[in-house]
């Protein structure tokens, strides 16, 4: 019987991580699985690959919630909105002059790099315990403080109109709803970010996920654990350093 290990989820529009978690810890409920948790918050509005741990693994969440990401998005321009996405507020608008390839690819280098990132008010992080996006939603707009995010890469695929669709490979804590709305100020005009896929999260990948609806079914006729990644598998995949000998000595008598 399983009992531990790393399901790779790709998760639905509209859900929270947190209600991925509660599904499956729901589902798994009858194989005598109580730990569930997710090794780093997609927005609800965001697709794409969510790693689940379950049983003992769930100790191995943090290694993997440090790793890099890797976001397929969509910015659409002229607009920025309250939350960042599409699902905000209208706060400000422009009209949209016409950009050439090259000047989005050169804005877009431009935050390739280690710099400073205000996180977005309607964010997990909290605040004296509560998370800041539920002081948000009571019209109270708390200080922010810059955090530092590492952009590693970046490229245009393409411009449709409003949208400029770009994959970004970046590090823990970046917030792809405020890459978007600085890329759009970068133009010289708003942006918001209308889609997120994430396609990547620490050593694992989006063609290792399953649709959360077809491994619940799973759960239900039988075959789910051919899905699980086992705590072996998943720690080999972790970068891993060599320590001399004598070097282990001297930590050891440290």
């Amino acid at each position: 019987m399983v009992t531990s290990g790393i399901i790779n989820i790709d998760k639905p529009a509209e859900w929270t991580s947190h209600d991925v978690v509660a599904k499956i810890r729901s589902s798994l409920k009858g194989n005598g699985i109580q730990r569930v948790g997710h090794t780093g918050t997609l927005d609800p509005m965001a697709t794409g690959l969510l790693p689940i741990c379950f049983g003992a693994a769930t100790k191995l969440s943090a290694y993997f919630m440090n790793g890099d990401k890797e976001y397929d998005v969509t910015c659409r321009l002229g607009q920025e909105t309250d939350t960042g996405d599409r699902t905000g507020k209208v706060v400000q608008s422009c009209e949209l002059p016409l950009f050439s390839p090259e000047a989005v690819s050169e804005a877009l280098f431009s935050f390739v790099g280690t710099t400073m990132q205000t996180p977005p008010i309607y964010s997990a992080i909290k605040v004296k315990g509560v998370p800041m996006y539920k002081w948000a939603r009571k019209g109270i707009d708390l200080p922010r403080v810059p955090r530092p995010i590492t952009i590693k890469s970046i490229q245009l695929h393409r411009i449709e109109g409003r949208d400029i669709f770009f994959t970004v490979a970046c590090s823990k804590g970046t917030y792809i709803r405020t890459l978007c709305a600085d890329i759009g100020r970068k133009l010289a005009v708003f942006g918001f970010a209308e889609a997120i896929r994430r396609q990547r999260c620490g050593p694992f990948s989006i063609d290792q996920a399953i649709p959360l609806d077809q491994f619940i079914q799973l759960v239900t006729v039988g075959g789910w654990e051919a899905r699980v990644f086992s705590m072996d598998e998943a720690i080999a995949m972790l970068p891993s350093t060599t320590v001399q000998e004598n070097s282990l000595l001297t930590m050891i008598n440290v």
